[in-house]
Formats: structure tokens, C-alpha cells, sequence
């Protein structure tokens, strides 16, 4: 009896330890379509996206790939997910964590137009029956993966009913309780990582499974502002300035800024923001965040004004480079701040390496930057830049801070966003360096470049929308007073298209900036070149875009809003005022900012129009009280409803 009894205890002591040795991973199912199966990939066993998911997870996490070629989230679409044997095996796996990644496939013409209405529901039975397996289990729903505008179908449907399928699963996500990740925004800068339009290579199937990772573990690599935050940087005065970041899920982060003091949590995606009330100008001061385990503090912190200089040659040409003694000196000023964003190769005649190359790739092309003052050592800057920035300091008397980003020879259309160009004008993104939109010399400066990897995939400063994403996104939700531009050789030999692109860049920007910016543009020099005296003449066009305007055209776009057919046109202001309903201002607004007019003025004025007979005793006390109330200097106009004297006497 003693031996069982000691036998016993000895089963006893060892089974926590067992128990540990052998506990369940946590099972995690990657549901999808082809995208996520792995197709395009050359060693997908390797590539696909939730092997690299699990390698990054670790052993504590069993990852498993239910992807299914051409699979519809629709059950009644051409191919539905639930009607799949990868379907049925998910459901037996009883996932801890399913990450779904449904709804490119959805885009079809056979599938969308028809059964739109079925997207909600169906993709809530998907989930109910998911939790009907394993009722604790976590849910992640994808923004689904971009569609380049190669696509055959790309222009007739899917890139407009992509739009509302985001929408859709988003709309799923606020309803199902489930948690929204992003696949779309991650690789909408990456389009040569997706060959076909529509598959990840390798390196988009990376960024994939650490969007996963992060989403999964909230591990987004702890508390991080911006690049273009850094000690002796110039905050824009005047307005309220939203700082935004990243940090872990859930991480409560503390920003101290002169006398005021914000706090505010990660969100489970891994941003934060904050909003400083409106500063005005000064400094040096201490900018100081802080999270639970890092903390990020900049000295020398000034606010003022904020200026981007931007474009080519013209405004990259640096101090050093003018032989013209009398601009050459440098002023030297601490309150001059210069942030000049330089690109790691020029855009000579050279073919690149391919390490460089690896580098435009990965959008890796400005070196790194800090904000630093005005030297008589620091001549590497923008003459044009510089000038502008001094004549602002000796103006004001204030900070004031100048971003450069100029690249030599850069067309227009490579600092425009991806989202407007694929809406506004999507043909001049396919096959660039064939396409009669991009300027011959453009496209041969580009060749030559990367000659020594020269494949589709290859991307160059000059494609379409790079030096958006490259110089302009990172800028994104900065403060900036305004945009002094100088550019145009690049486009001078198609000024039609550079009337259509132009208006788009500033378009880009100011949604960019989420500002109404101010943006003023260098006319181009004289020179004796085919096409220039047309294009300078353009751009003078386009400093008044609304010249020559058949209003009656634009009063027949407007009358369904309640417009008048009546306006009144100042010629010495350059002015021209409609009337409307005050119920539909908003639409007035929004139409005449669509159409790119500049809206000067705008003013709530009742008219009177049921007009009241009145004798000439009344009608002189009335004309009386009108003039006295004119007196005020609030008021502005005066109206009353006594018929016209003219039309008295004419009864």
C-alpha cells in the first residue's frame, strides 16, 4: 500500500509539468482566396503568406492556409468559399483566430452587379457559423488587397466596385463585431509587387503577413513619430497641429508640448493622435513623448512658418552651384530651419547599381533628414528655397522652417497620389515607360538608369505617383503654411496633358495636407525650345483656370440646386457672384470645388421677393431707417419688400 500511495504522489508532482511541455498552440486559420493559397508565387510552400505569418508567430501558434483559387465571398457567386472543401476543413481545424481575406473575386461582372445586396449577409453567416464552431474565437476581416489599373476589367467595374466592397466589409466589421485589418493600404504604394494586377510577389506577401503579425500580437514595434519630426524642427503657428504616430495596441502615450499636456491610447491597429491647441510663434522649446517603455524627446522645437518647396532643376538647384556671386552668401540663422530631403542618387546619366535599385524598390530613396539652421557651411541647399525663406524671415520676424524635396527632371505626374491619377486619369499609370502621356526624354533618363535591372517591375523617381509616396505621403498630416512650386520641362511637350495633370497635383496635395494651401508655381523661363512659348502661355491659363467660362454652361449644371439664372461679373476683381438657395449652399460649394473654381466669398442674404405697395410718406420713413441701418459697420447690405417707385408710377 505504501508503494501505490508513494507512486501516486510521484504521478501527482509530474503532471503540471507535462501538461506545460504539451500545451495546444494557438490554431489560427487564414481563410481567402488565391492571394492568400499562394498562386503567382514560385515556391508558395515558402512564400505564401501564412507560412511567413507563422514564422513569424513561433511555435506558440499553429498557422494553416485555407485559401481557395478564385473564391467568391458571395454565395452565389461564380465560385463561393462556403461551397469549397478548403471551407469545410477551416470549420474542422475550430480556429482560435481566423483571419479572412474575401472579396477580390466579389468583382466580377458575373458576381457584384447581381448579388451586391447578398455581400453583408453572407459575410455575416461566414462569421456565425465560424463562431458556431468555436464560440471564443478571434475574428480579423481584410480591406482586401489592391487592383492595379492593369486589370482588362479595371475601368469597366472593378475599380468602383472594389471601392464598395470596402465599404461593404468595413460595414461587416462595425456589425459583427469583429476586428478590421488593413490589406489594402500597406501595398497601394507597392503596384510592381503585384505583376499581374491582382497577386502579391514574395515581398507584398511579406508585408501581408507582418500586417497580420501586428494585427494579432499588437507588436507594432513601439512608440514612433514621423520621420520629419526631429530635434530643431518648425511647427506651423496658427492653427491646431495633429501629431500623429505609431505604439503597441493599447499603450497609453503621453505628449507634453511647452505648457500643455495630452494623453491618449494606441489603438488596436497600432496608431494614435493627438491634437495641440494653436501655438503661436516662438521657441526653442522641448517636444517630449512618451510611451510605456520608450520615450522620444526633440530639442529645439520652434514654431512659425511652414513652407514646401517643391518641383525640379530649377528649385533642386542648390547655393553652390550659382555663380552669381550676389546670391551666393548665407545669412547664418538659427531660426532658419532647412529640412532638405536628398535623394540617395541623382537623376544624371548614369545607370544606378543594383543595390540602388533594390533601395527604389522598397521606396527607399531620400536619405534620411534633420531639420538643422542656416550656415555659411550648409550651401547644398535650394537657392530658390533658401531666398524665399529669407525673405519670409526678414518679413515676419518669426521661425520659420522650409521642406525641400525638389528632384531634377521630375514630371508632374510622379508627384501626383495613385488614388487620383486612378480615377482622374488611370491611363497614364499603365506601362509608363511606353506611354505617350510621359515625355520621350523622361522615359529614356529612366532607362538608362536602371539598365542594370531593367524589368517590369522596376520602379524609377520618374513613374507616376513614386515621389508621392516617396516624398510627399511622408509628410502627410503635417502642418505647412503653403507650397512654392517650380516645374514644367518635363511636360512641355504635351501642355494638354499638363493642364489636366497640374490642377490634379494640387488637388493631391491640399486632400493630402487636409488644407486649402495656398500654392504658388514659377512660370518658366524663356528659351528658344519647340512647344515652350505654348506652355509658358498655359500656365498662365492655369493661374486663372475659370478665364473665358460660359456661365450659362455652368448656371444649367447648378440650377437643380436652387441657382438663379442671374450673376453679376466684376471684371476689375476678377470676380463673378451667383445666387442660390441657402438650403443647398453645401451643394454649390462642393460642385464649384469639384470643378476647381476658387470660391472667394460666400454670404446668407433673405431677399424678398413678394413685393408690398407703399405711399410716399412710407415709403420715405422706410428709406430713412434703411440708411441708418446702413451707417453700422456690420452690415452689409439692406433689403426691403416696397415695390420700386418706378413701378408705383408705372400703375
Amino acid at each position: 500500500m505504501k508503494q501505490i500511495y508513494a507512486s501516486i504522489l510521484l504521478s501527482l508532482a509530474i503532471s503540471p509539468f507535462a501538461a506545460g511541455r504539451t500545451a495546444s498552440p494557438v490554431r489560427v486559420a487564414c481563410i481567402g482566396n488565391s492571394i492568400t493559397y499562394g498562386y503567382g508565387l514560385k515556391d508558395r510552400d515558402r512564400e505564401a503568406y501564412p507560412v511567413v505569418l507563422q514564422g513569424l508567430l513561433g511555435n506558440r501558434y499553429n498557422v494553416q492556409n485555407f485559401g481557395k483559387s478564385g473564391a467568391t465571398l458571395l454565395a452565389n457567386g461564380h465560385r463561393p468559399y462556403v461551397k469549397q472543401e478548403e471551407y469545410k476543413q477551416a470549420l474542422d481545424f475550430r480556429p482560435d483566430i481566423a483571419v479572412i481575406h474575401l472579396g477580390v473575386n466579389d468583382t466580377d461582372p458575373r458576381n457584384w452587379p447581381n448579388y451586391r445586396d447578398e455581400f453583408v449577409p453572407n459575410y455575416r453567416d461566414l462569421i456565425d457559423t465560424l463562431r458556431s464552431r468555436n464560440p471564443k474565437v478571434r475574428i480579423l476581416i481584410a480591406r482586401t488587397t489592391p487592383i492595379g489599373v492593369e486589370h482588362p476589367r479595371f475601368e469597366s467595374g472593378t475599380r468602383d466596385w472594389q471601392k464598395q466592397i470596402q465599404q461593404a466589409i468595413e460595414q461587416v466589421a462595425r456589425g459583427a463585431n469583429v476586428e478590421l485589418i488593413d490589406f489594402h493600404s500597406p501595398l497601394y504604394s507597392f503596384p510592381h509587387y503585384f505583376p499581374d494586377a491582382i497577386h502579391p510577389t514574395a515581398e507584398g506577401a511579406k508585408i501581408l503577413a507582418k500586417t497580420t503579425y501586428e494585427a494579432i500580437t499588437g507588436d507594432f514595434g513601439g512608440l514612433q513619430l514621423p520621420s520629419v519630426y526631429s530635434s530643431g524642427m518648425v511647427l506651423q503657428r496658427g492653427r491646431p497641429l495633429v501629431v500623429e504616430g505609431i505604439a503597441n495596441a493599447g499603450e497609453e502615450i503621453t505628449l507634453r508640448f511647452r505648457d500643455w499636456k495630452g494623453k491618449t491610447k494606441a489603438s488596436s491597429l497600432g496608431r494614435w493622435s493627438l491634437t495641440l491647441p494653436t501655438q503661436t510663434a516662438g521657441g526653442p522649446y522641448a517636444f517630449e513623448v512618451r510611451g510605456s517603455k520608450k520615450q522620444i524627446k526633440l530639442d529645439s522645437v520652434y514654431v512659425g512658418e511652414v513652407w514646401l518647396c517643391s518641383g525640379q532643376s530649377n528649385m533642386a538647384f542648390t547655393l553652390n552651384q550659382s555663380t552669381d556671386k550676389e546670391h551666393r552668401p548665407i545669412q547664418e540663422d538659427s531660426q532658419l530651419r532647412i529640412y532638405n530631403m536628398q535623394p540617395a542618387h541623382e537623376t544624371s546619366a548614369t545607370a544606378w547599381p543594383v543595390s540602388f535599385l533594390d533601395s527604389l524598390n522598397r521606396l527607399q530613396y531620400f536619405r534620411p533628414s534633420t531639420w538643422e539652421g542656416v550656415t555659411s557651411q550648409k550651401n547644398n541647399i535650394s537657392a530658390i528655397a533658401y531666398h524665399f525663406g529669407r525673405e519670409i524671415r526678414d518679413s515676419l520676424k518669426i521661425p520659420v522652417g522650409i521642406i525641400i524635396n525638389a528632384i531634377g527632371g521630375s514630371p508632374t505626374e510622379a508627384w501626383i497620389d495613385r488614388n487620383t491619377l486612378e480615377a482622374r486619369l488611370p491611363a497614364i499609370l499603365r506601362h509608363w515607360r511606353s506611354n505617350d502621356f510621359i515625355m520621350p526624354w523622361v522615359r529614356e533618363r529612366a532607362t538608362q538608369n536602371v539598365q542594370s535591372q531593367d524589368t517590369p517591375l522596376t520602379r524609377h523617381p520618374y513613374a507616376p505617383t513614386y515621389l508621392y509616396d516617396v516624398g510627399i505621403r511622408p509628410l502627410e498630416g503635417l502642418a505647412i503654411r503653403g507650397v512654392l512650386w517650380y516645374q514644367g520641362e518635363s511636360n512641355a511637350h504635351n501642355m494638354e496633358a499638363h493642364e489636366r495633370l497640374f490642377p490634379l497635383l494640387i488637388e493631391s496635395w491640399r486632400t493630402t495636407f487636409a488644407s486649402p494651401l495656398p500654392f504658388y508655381y514659377v512660370q518658366l523661363s524663356s528659351m528658344n525650345r519647340p512647344s515652350w512659348s505654348h506652355f509658358r502661355n498655359s500656365q498662365r491659363r492655369l493661374a486663372r483656370p475659370k478665364e473665358g467660362i460660359e456661365m450659362d454652361e455652368l448656371i444649367l449644371d447648378l440650377i437643380d440646386y436652387g441657382v438663379e439664372e442671374d450673376y453679376d461679373v466684376d471684371d476689375e476683381e476678377g470676380e463673378i457672384t451667383i445666387y442660390g438657395s441657402p438650403t443647398s449652399f453645401g451643394e454649390i460649394q462642393k460642385h464649384l470645388e469639384e470643378n476647381d473654381f476658387e470660391i472667394t466669398a460666400a454670404e446668407f442674404t433673405y431677399i424678398p421677393n413678394d413685393l408690398k405697395d407703399v405711399t410716399e410718406e412710407e415709403r420715405e420713413t422706410i428709406d430713412k431707417m434703411v440708411e441708418k441701418l446702413e451707417d453700422f459697420e456690420d452690415v452689409q447690405n439692406v433689403y426691403t419688400n416696397m415695390k420700386p417707385a418706378g413701378d408705383i408710377a408705372s400703375e
